[in-house]
């Protein structure tokens, strides 16, 4: 860590890098996200030597931060360690002191109550859930956040009976032809998907990154074909991917 952050000052120094230097907060919180992004993905192919090397992507950016508020008098690094020791262990009474608990759901209970009484933070319902996440995991974050004070269905057959619905009615706005209402009945639409897999224990986001990756992968595969016999996507029919799809698909299944 001292190594690391020698390197990350000597990069901001004057004699450093010049794009380094000129790096802001702003810019490099774009970085951080992405980086965030591309933890989870190396996760998610279950390769460790890529979540090792993702992991120290995200671990620079980080102290890069730490490092530009350092030059600002803000903070350092100390503080922000300190700072979020001191909170996981008044957090965590149950480990760190002597209050005891029987379930998840006491302890979900005592963070809050803690958050609320020791911290003095009163927040709306919604609060903590940020509004930087994908949309899919922000929506399954809240609906499981109301799911929790009993604002839900009853169980998965009740919201596919609200799938359906949803349909219904953006198939209505299709044939009406009128793009705001199409755009909301879309919305919600994919907003009763989530409840959805939050009722069958898929998380949304993870399911369809997955899809898209599925989809990637098989359509560089129809490119590859499609090379073999001397042809790009942009020259061949439809009719011809989809031929492909189909034997890409035949190729995959089990």
């Amino acid at each position: 860590m001292d190594k690391l952050q020698e390197i990350i000052r000597k990069l901001r120094s004057p004699d450093g890098c010049l794009w380094d230097r000129k790096q802001t907060i702003r810019d490099v919180s774009r970085y951080l996200i992405e980086e965030a992004y591309e933890v989870v993905e190396a996760i998610e192919e279950k390769t460790p030597a890529a979540v090792k090397e993702e992991l120290g992507d995200l671990l620079f950016q980080i102290l890069f931060l730490a490092c530009i508020c350092e030059e600002q008098g803000a903070f350092n690094l100390d503080d922000i360690t300190q700072e979020i020791a001191e909170k996981m262990i008044r957090r965590h009474p149950h480990v760190f002191g002597n209050r005891t608990v029987g379930s998840v759901e006491e302890i979900k209970a005592n963070w809050r109550e803690i958050k609320e009484t020791l911290e003095n933070k009163k927040p709306g319902f919604f609060d903590g859930i940020p509004l930087s996440l994908p949309a899919l995991e922000r929506a399954q974050r809240i609906t499981a956040r109301a799911a929790e004070v009993g604002f839900d269905w009853s169980g998965a057959p009740e919201v596919m009976e609200k799938v359906d619905e949803e349909i219904i009615e953006l198939r209505t706005a299709l044939i009406a032809k009128d793009q705001a209402k199409i755009a909301e009945e879309t919305g919600d639409l994919l907003f009763t998907l989530v409840n959805l897999s939050r009722f069958t224990n898929v998380n949304a986001e993870a399911a369809l990154r997955g899809t898209v990756g599925k989809f990637t992968r098989r359509f560089g595969r129809i490119e590859e074909k499609l090379a073999a016999s001397g042809k790009t996507p942009a020259e061949a029919t439809l009719a011809e991917m989809d031929a492909l799809w189909d034997e890409i698909k035949k190729e995959e299944a089990p």
